[in-house]
């Protein structure tokens, strides 16, 4: 053995620790570090050591809080990237691109500064890249049409990332995502749009809308680091088959409030900003049934009426 070289069961127990690192650790990449802090405990072992790119020094002390090793570095700035060069075996990308561009640069820098290829990396995408599907049943096999500039950036940040794993032999898995709510999570339910008194499309002219609560959407996450089958997409939904403006009106009846107004397309076009209007516009139903079987999820939320209602008030 080469001198000053510890035998693997003599090296201290933060080096022995599977190192996952999150990129975008927000909401949901803090749900993930705690779930995976959540079961080192129940088994008794020494876990993961979680670090997590921030490019924000004021967040460093609320990170270290969560048990979160933070490490400053900007997605924007290849130079500040240089420290990930081979720091964790896992790795999970939750950074949105640029908001602007046909490329997403940032994807782009983050796979040049991981270096060596870590085992696995997971994406979070999202389910804008299929476009309208006109209300059809979307599995994983279809051909990815996105109808906004937004969902072209996340097509190509797919495209890059899987390309790298078939170069580099790491396991990549690519999470297709839709709207993620949870009472405990910022602007997370219906509640405050409800308030506002927002109407919403008529039932001849609504979309159906897909959900996820961020506690599953976690769990997933994390299943895939381990899970996950080689170069694989996932859906990750739960079981909700509901339009959009049914999702608001059961919020209304979960919350005790008016529902809202219905209007046609046209008129909701006067009143609506762009923004809103963009997810109104695609309409699909997506199958989970890759998640289920093969990351083995329980959903803990099957659909939106009991995560809604669990968090009565909270919104």
């Amino acid at each position: 053995m080469p001198p000053n070289q510890f035998p693997p069961r003599a090296l201290p127990a933060r080096f022995r620790r599977t190192r996952v690192l999150i990129v975008g650790c927000g909401d949901v990449g803090q749900r993930v570090a705690r779930q995976l802090q959540a079961q080192a405990g129940r088994s008794g072992r020494h876990g993961t050591r979680v670090l997590a790119l921030t490019s924000s020094p004021d967040k460093r002390p609320a990170l270290q809080a969560l048990g979160i090793t933070p490490l400053l570095g900007n997605l924007d700035d290849a130079r500040s990237l240089r420290r990930l060069r081979g720091v964790a075996q896992r790795v999970i990308h939750l950074a949105p691109p640029a908001s602007q561009g046909a490329r997403d640069v940032r994807t782009a820098r983050l796979l040049r500064a991981l270096g060596p290829a870590p085992q696995a990396l997971v994406y979070g995408s999202t389910t804008g890249v299929y476009g309208d599907c006109g209300g059809a049943w979307v599995d994983e096999t279809r051909a990815l049409q996105p109808g906004t500039e937004r969902a072209g950036r996340r097509v190509d940040a797919e495209q890059q990332l899987r390309a790298w794993g078939r170069r580099s032999g790491a396991r990549v898995n690519v999470l297709r995502i839709p709207g993620i709510y949870a009472p405990d999570r910022e602007g997370g339910t219906p509640q405050g749009r409800l308030l506002k008194g927002l109407p919403v499309l008529r039932p001849a002219d609504d979309v159906f809308t897909n959900h996820i609560h961020a506690d599953d959407l976690a769990q997933a996450l994390r299943a895939a680091l381990w899970r996950g089958r080689p170069q694989r997409v996932y859906n990750v939904c739960d079981h909700t088959e509901l339009r959009m403006g049914d999702y608001f009106d059961l919020a209304a009846q979960i919350y005790g409030l008016p529902q809202p107004a219905r209007l046609s397309r046209q008129e909701a076009q006067q009143v609506l900003p762009p923004m809103m209007l963009s997810f109104m516009s695609e309409s699909r139903r997506l199958r989970n049934t890759r998640m289920l079987r093969e990351l083995r999820v329980r959903l803990a939320w099957p659909t939106v009426t009991e995560g809604l209602a669990a968090g009565q008030g909270r919104g």
